[in-house]
């Protein structure tokens, strides 16, 4: 059972960035779409169990450690399309990690005018530390920040049970009912981009079938649950957030300024989780040996301070939706393969 709870906070602090801690992807991705974006959520939490468990499956049944083997064994019929699967999902790992680090360097300098440039560099020396430490340097810090990451979300959950009850909250942050399908898939996909290469390299602390369902379905409820207690604080907003970079440090704000500071540790943690993840899942797979590693980590590390001056807000909606297209490609691999 330890085990089995070491890869569920891997999974969980990989799936819990910038964008959904801050409240920006529930708002794109299912907020806006009212009633319908709640059976989003649920629809795309189902699917992502359901890539757990397939891609869980597959590395024990076959012994899989790596990104590129599983490839292999979904679509070895196809090498080229897995090369370019493999540089599409590399790619975006890469974005990923560059996209954290502007969402600790927005909340950075949104909270407290800090620099971007002093904020970013903070920050990827942290994480060159835990990089240098390998595997056992992300599970550890997963084991550390999203326990607690959990507890806030839902501490504040509870707190916003009043509202949710009261005729306030009948008003929904609805645009359009158009899309609501499509997005909650997209949502999952482009999660999985990100949750593959992570999946592949915990292999050895899987042990049965039993414990590989375990893991699915927990981290599946997981992530309803909190993206329902998410969507349920955004609605406290739901005339101002637009155009915020993260919508929830302001709307934390109502139940008292200390709750700003509060819920900026829910944001900073589940910055680190996620960047710690993907960045890691990168390095992994386009390494061969110790000594590139170590060169590629050095690289990603100081163009990440670079590209944090783009912006948090577009980069998660230009990148994310496109590579969501692209992740589809790949959850059709895994679900069409039989044993």
């Amino acid at each position: 059972m330890k085990n089995i709870l070491k890869v569920i906070l891997v999974i969980i602090g990989t799936l819990i960035g910038a964008g959904f801690a801050s409240g920006r992807e529930i708002y794109l991705f299912f907020g806006k779409y009212g009633e319908c974006g709640k059976i989003g959520i649920i629809l795309s939490g189902i699917l992502t169990g359901i890539i757990i468990y397939r891609v869980l499956e597959l590395t024990k049944m076959y012994e899989i450690n790596t990104y590129n083997k599983l490839l292999e064994r979904i679509n070895w019929k196809h090498q080229k399309l897995n090369k370019f699967t493999n540089i599409i999902v590399n790619a975006f790992l890469l974005i990923s990690f560059y996209i954290m680090i502007a969402g600790f360097s927005a909340y950075i300098e949104q909270t407290y005018k800090i620099p971007i440039h002093i904020s970013s560099t903070i920050f990827v020396v942290i994480c060159y530390i835990i990089f240098k430490k390998s595997i056992q340097g992300v599970i550890k810090a997963n084991e550390v920040l999203v326990p607690l990451l959990i507890l806030l979300i839902i501490y504040l959950g509870i707190k916003n049970f009043p509202y949710m009850l009261s005729k306030n909250s009948d008003i929904l942050i609805e645009v359009s009912n158009r899309g609501w399908l499509f997005n909650s898939i997209l949502y999952a996909s482009y999660n999985s981009i990100l949750l593959i290469p992570v999946l592949t390299s915990l292999r050895n602390y899987i042990d049965s079938k039993k414990g590989i369902i375990k893991i699915a379905i927990i981290s599946s409820i997981i992530v309803i649950v909190l993206a329902f207690l998410i969507y349920g604080l955004l609605l406290r907003g739901q005339f101002f957030i637009q155009e915020l970079e993260m919508p929830l440090i302001e709307i934390t704000m109502q139940f008292g300024r200390i709750f700003k500071y509060i819920y900026g540790f829910v944001i900073i943690a589940s910055i680190f989780t996620s960047a710690i993840s993907t960045g890691y899942s990168f390095l992994e797979n386009v390494s061969n040996n110790k000594k590139i590693y170590n060169i590629i980590l050095l690289s990603m590390c100081v163009t990440g301070i670079l590209v944090s001056n783009i912006g948090f807000s577009k980069l998660v909606e230009l990148l994310y939706p496109l590579f969501g297209i692209l992740g589809l490609i790949q959850i059709f691999m895994l679900l069409k393969r039989n044993n």
